[in-house]
């Protein structure tokens, strides 16, 4: 890493100790900023990425969508251009040097508004892309960020620029090497425009019951060219997706609500709550109760 770089990512990683006391995810002042901070590693995080930009300031985190890992560190970066139901987990933290972390959402508003002022160009043709990658940082997106995360020590501020530094750090993203995969998803009859929106009405019905050609219609696509442009983007099936966004809120009801497993089985669209018991041991590594039960010990020895 650069000598440049790496004083800038150890002042990112200053300014996010300074505004996390705790372990967990910390809201800013800033719109649609985030930190995050882990001391521990015990258990993987069963999410959803909504779009984003996501920086490690210190340790490493590893993210896995699909069949396919995702790791990056200190020096990288990680976006996510659509939601996508991904499993991470951080391999280097402890207490001494905890794991630090910048997420910024990305609206399609946001990244339309700073291609609208400048004349960007992009490959239309062709496949669409991953809806995440990583890429390495640079002075400039890093010169962007730490711009806008030093607002959170002048809130006064915050209203006129936050926007303003905000776009930036989204203009730095766009000029990367993957910028296209920004670009694609917001421009209206690329094929990743379609799959992002067949994503979003998944995302919103996930209980319901979905036939795959009723997506492809909604996408204008024939079937064969929706499941191979989903798989694309996703690195699943619109069926496994489902199945994925149907688990975790399932396990997030369990917890959260301390619900009955049967109950929250036919809440997120199961008809059997044998098979909803099946399909979450397979995931979780554990049926419903048992996996409550350890996750409530964990919570409580810290």
């Amino acid at each position: 890493m650069q000598e440049k770089t790496l004083t800038q990512q150890t002042e990112l990683a200053r300014v996010i100790e300074r505004h996390t006391g705790t372990n967990g995810v910390h809201e800013t002042a800033i719109p649609s900023l985030s930190f995050v901070r882990r001391s521990t590693d015990k258990d993987p995080n069963y999410g959803v990425y909504k779009p984003s930009l996501c920086i490690t300031a210190q340790g490493v985190k590893e993210v896995s969508v699909g069949m396919e890992d995702y790791k990056y560190g200190p020096g990288d970066y990680l976006v996510a251009s659509v939601d996508l139901p991904a499993t991470s987990q951080i391999i280097e933290t402890s207490s001494e040097n905890p794991y630090l972390g910048f997420i910024l959402e990305l609206s399609v508003d946001q990244i339309l508004g700073v291609m609208g002022d400048v004349n960007f160009s992009y490959a239309s043709e062709g496949n669409p892309s991953r809806g995440m990658f990583v890429s390495k940082l640079n002075p400039s997106l890093l010169d962007a960020v730490a711009r806008l995360v030093r607002l959170l020590d002048t809130p006064d501020d915050i209203p006129t620029l936050a926007p303003l530094f905000t776009k930036e750090v989204i203009y730095r993203v766009l000029k990367g090497e993957h910028g296209d995969t920004l670009k694609k998803i917001v421009i209206k009859g690329n094929s990743a425009y379609h799959i992002k929106n067949a994503i979003q009405l998944i995302m919103t019905n996930y209980d319901k019951l979905f036939k795959v050609e009723e997506l492809a219609e909604t996408a204008n696509m024939s079937v064969s060219s929706f499941h191979k442009h989903f798989k694309e983007v996703t690195a699943m099936s619109p069926i496994q997706f489902q199945k994925q966004l149907k688990l975790r809120e399932a396990r997030r009801l369990l917890l959260s609500e301390s619900a009955d497993a049967t109950a929250v089985a036919y809440r997120v669209g199961y008809e059997s709550p044998s098979q909803f018991s099946r399909e979450y041991s397979r995931m979780f590594g554990f049926p419903p109760i048992e996996d409550m039960k350890r996750l409530r010990e964990n919570l409580t020895t810290g």
